[in-house]
């Protein structure tokens, strides 16, 4: 059967269609196939959040942010995720305002809470927290600087203008210079504090090892301490002490002479019967190389045995 040019138009025009509302769906940071758990957030604000943008849990990404709009008859603002469903923390979980980075916007991570065997389900609020950006603290900490250095600026102002009627020409174009000098001076101080900043932000995570590595190596100190306070420093010094004792008694032994072992430290008795039987031994060998008929022989009809002789015989 074949299908007539309308048909195969419309068909196309479905198609069509289908493929414009799965399109419109997934720039919007959902899908039609895939289910999901949909929850809400409410925060005061959420500068730098845009639709689409990433929810994670410790990094990893479990869903994306679908709307965000304002909770009806006040300024709160209400935000809508769209979750994976096999997730199973529950709804005491918080949602984490953080900031990606100086330039990559803001995003929520899910804090898990699993305190109770219910899991988390569609429609649910999750508790809204924000945790302040990097720049957001920099601003914190230099912003008390830069207001001292205004009000520093304002007062030095003041003061020179009330004094400029009682000053010549040459001192008030010294207080001049002087002004300028220390205009000069605080925009120095602006750029230094940007710079510091920027340092701040490329090595975040520099920083952030580093504060770790000396938590880490604090607690190892502690531990360490703790072990050395447990150890009994008095019983092992009185053990070596006495060791220290015996092993000097078992030497004025052996330097007396007393014993096995000190007999033969001081006594050269062994020495000299060693000595004579190493000779003696030596005497047999040299004999039995010499005479070796002596000590074997074999003979069918016998033979007169030979009186033994030795080397000093011989001699």
């Amino acid at each position: 059967m074949k299908l007539s040019k309308e048909i195969k138009t419309a068909l196309i025009v479905i198609l069509g269609i289908l493929t414009f509302i799965w399109g419109f769906d997934f720039l919007k940071g959902s899908t039609l196939f895939k289910q999901e758990k949909v929850i809400y957030a409410v925060y005061d604000e959420v500068e730098g959040l845009v639709n689409g943008a990433k929810v994670s849990i410790n990094g990893l990404s479990i869903g994306k942010i679908t709307q965000i709009d304002f909770l009806p008859n006040t300024t709160k603002i209400l935000v809508t995720l769209s979750i994976r469903d096999n997730l199973n923390f529950t709804n005491k979980s918080t949602a984490m305002l953080y900031e990606t980075g100086l330039i990559g916007g803001k995003a929520i991570a899910i804090l898990p809470d699993f305190s109770t065997p219910n899991p988390i389900q569609s429609g649910d609020t999750l508790r809204a927290t924000s945790k302040p950006g990097l720049t957001e603290l920099v601003n914190q900490q230099i912003a008390p600087l830069q207001q001292k250095i205004t009000s520093t600026l304002t007062s030095v102002d003041s003061l020179f203008a009330g004094v400029s009627n009682v000053l010549n020409k040459d001192s008030q174009n010294n207080l001049k210079i002087t002004l300028e000098q220390l205009a000069v001076t605080a925009e120095n101080a602006n750029k230094a504090t940007k710079a510091i900043a920027r340092l701040m932000a490329d090595n975040e995570n520099t920083l952030a090892n580093s504060f770790k590595n000396i938590e880490n190596t604090s607690k190892n100190l502690s531990v360490m301490t703790d072990s050395l306070s447990e150890v009994d420093v008095k019983r092992i010094i009185k053990e070596y002490g006495a060791i220290a004792t015996n092993m000097n008694a078992l030497l004025m032994a052996l330097e007396r002479g007393e014993g096995t072992a000190g007999k033969l430290l001081k006594n050269d008795t062994l020495y000299q019967n060693l000595n004579y039987t190493v000779e003696e031994l030596g005497q047999l060998i040299n004999d039995l190389k010499e005479n070796p008929k002596r000590y074997v022989h074999f003979s069918l009809f016998g033979k007169k045995k030979e009186s033994y002789k030795t080397a000093y015989d011989k001699k």
